[in-house]
């Protein structure tokens, strides 16, 4: 912290492979020590200023009642309001959550947004409940957090199985208890409601700026790149197109019902409009099948992981042919997995700095929302395209001046950034 660091070889990564939260603080402590960060400051930083952990009695269809447990995890505010996602999901659970608050409290920092990190989630199978039973939950959820909530001091977004409609709940239940319309309360909304264009497709957009920035980086073009995406939610079927949209190959795709190779390239739309039609890539006929973790193993020139957390472990890591990976999901590799991934020279770009294009455009949502004006299109996405080519620049010459990798110049980065605002602000006592 202020003055010159000096780097000193750190300890061997560690980390539970299935405890996304050890594999944070894995990279966390490393990070710390080549920054020579203070012992106070590292105390400070390493655990998070709220946890809550809030029951969610919702009357079912059949008069019975069911008692979902949610979460909010608040990592930091020292750089601004906290920021992050909630998640609905059967296996959520509050050490996920922990370690989704700090990746967002980095992630704000790498791209320099004036956020803390934050993170939610509700342990229920959406799949299972009726569009009328997830907004009971949903606004259940947001009366039990009302104290922490706001737009000064907490602003959730979308994230694993929740979307639009149900920011809009978040925002309408957060409205009515403060008897006027609050928009900035949440991002990720719809439109009609003070949404920004663009935040949709912002993470995925994201990831093909880093991906284009990264091929330059090693002298690829685009049209020579092979592409490989696990996830074809909202952020691996939008890279996808995008990078299709660049001249990349899109050899082979994947959700939750497994996963479609082509050699000759994949129809991306065609993909989209059949999931938009039939909800899954489940029959779809456009490659042979794999399955999820045959996809991660293919050969490509990029791999982009959007689906979920520690997918790249020590079993698989030897085995990964790309010559980059693109994290577009958040943690999708683990701690143990980096070393590995980093032997056989494969440049990673982090996650905390791959897929923070959503942040970057809720970022913009709030700002809109707070000055009452909409931005066009354009604009919105030529913003977006500035900061994560700034940021990825940022990362690299971090990351070259440590001597270290992508991924941990980009914790260097991020942690340093918010170190020296908790030391220019002190410790209230």
């Amino acid at each position: 912290m202020g003055g010159k660091y000096v780097y000193k070889e750190p300890a061997p990564l560690k980390g539970s492979e299935d405890d996304p939260f050890e594999s944070m603080m894995a990279r966390f402590e490393v990070a710390s020590e080549l920054l020579g960060l203070e012992p106070g400051v590292y105390e400070f930083l390493k655990v998070p200023e709220k946890q809550i952990i809030v029951s969610i009695p919702i009357q079912m269809d059949d008069g019975s009642v069911q008692v979902f447990e949610g979460y909010r995890v608040i990592h930091s505010s020292v750089r601004g309001p906290s920021k992050g996602g909630v998640r609905f999901g059967p296996d959520v659970n509050l050490n996920e959550v922990k370690a989704l608050a700090a990746w967002m409290t980095w992630k704000c920092a790498v791209v320099n947004i004036p956020f803390g990190g934050a993170k939610g989630g509700v342990r229920l199978d959406p799949r299972s409940l009726t569009t009328t039973q997830l907004e009971k939950v949903t606004r259940r959820y947001t009366a039990a957090l009302l104290d922490i909530l706001g737009p000064e001091s907490d602003v959730p977004a979308p994230d694993m199985n929740t979307n639009e409609q149900i920011m809009g709940w978040i925002m309408d239940t957060y409205s009515m208890h403060a008897r006027h319309t609050v928009t900035a309360v949440v991002t990720g909304k719809p439109v009609y409601l003070g949404g920004s264009l663009g935040r949709r497709e912002a993470t995925g957009r994201g990831v093909m700026v880093v991906a284009l920035r990264a091929m330059e980086r090693l002298g690829l073009k685009p049209q020579q790149c092979r592409v490989v995406v696990q996830g074809f939610g909202n952020v691996g079927s939008v890279a996808a197109k995008l990078l299709e949209e660049q001249g990349c190959k899109v050899v082979a795709i994947s959700d939750i019902t497994g996963g479609y190779h082509n050699p000759k390239g994949i129809d991306v739309q065609g993909a989209i409009d059949y999931v938009r039609e039939h909800g899954s890539l489940e029959g779809f006929n456009g490659g042979d099948r794999v399955s999820n973790e045959e996809l991660l193993e293919l050969d490509c020139d990029i791999l982009v992981p959007a689906a979920k957390e520690d997918q790249i472990t020590s079993k698989n890591a030897d085995r990964i042919k790309a010559k980059i990976i693109v994290e577009g999901a958040n943690g999708p590799t683990t701690a143990k997995a980096d070393p590995i991934l980093e032997s056989r020279g494969v440049y990673v770009v982090p996650d905390i700095l791959a897929n923070a294009g959503g942040v970057t455009v809720s970022y913009f949502e709030w700002v809109q929302n707070r000055m009452g004006y909409s931005w066009t299109l354009e604009d919105v996405n030529a913003r977006l395209a500035r900061i994560m080519t700034e940021s990825f620049d940022e990362v690299a010459a971090t990351a070259e001046k440590f001597g270290v990798s992508m991924r941990l110049g980009a914790y260097i980065l991020g942690i340093d950034r918010v170190a020296k605002t908790l030391k220019l602000r002190g410790i209230y006592a």
